[in-house]
């Protein structure tokens, strides 16, 4: 399994940037996939939740802002980011989740790093 993270890099305050996670290895239309992010010095928390039916979810500080999408056929969750500040500098991360009644299966990508300056 792997989840492959791009698109983070160095942008102004109001800015935007696209992140994209593209995976292999697992049914992916089958899988809810998320966004969770690490500030420095900071726990890892989540962004943004999209189910496998599509439906999506965000944490307060990023509603309106960010929204999370997904293709199926290309095996890839996105994370657009609108309106960024510099309070949203972290290392992104996202992870899939694959559940059943007698099984849970998580993966989660390997980070890619968005800098915003003020």
């Amino acid at each position: 399994v792997q989840l492959q993270a791009s698109g983070g890099g160095l942008v102004q305050a109001g800015g935007s940037l696209r992140l994209s996670c593209a995976a292999s290895g697992i049914i992916f239309s089958l899988n809810d996939m998320a966004w969770y992010r690490q500030a420095p010095g900071k726990q890892r928390e989540l962004v943004a939740t999209i189910t496998s039916s599509g439906i999506t979810n965000y944490a307060d500080s990023v509603k309106g802002r960010f929204t999370i999408s997904r293709d199926n056929a290309k095996s890839t969750v996105y994370l657009q980011m609108n309106s960024l500040q510099p309070e949203d500098t972290a290392v992104y991360y996202c992870k899939s989740e694959y559940t059943t009644t007698r099984f849970r299966e998580n993966n989660w990508g390997q980070g890619t790093k968005v800098t915003v300056s003020s």
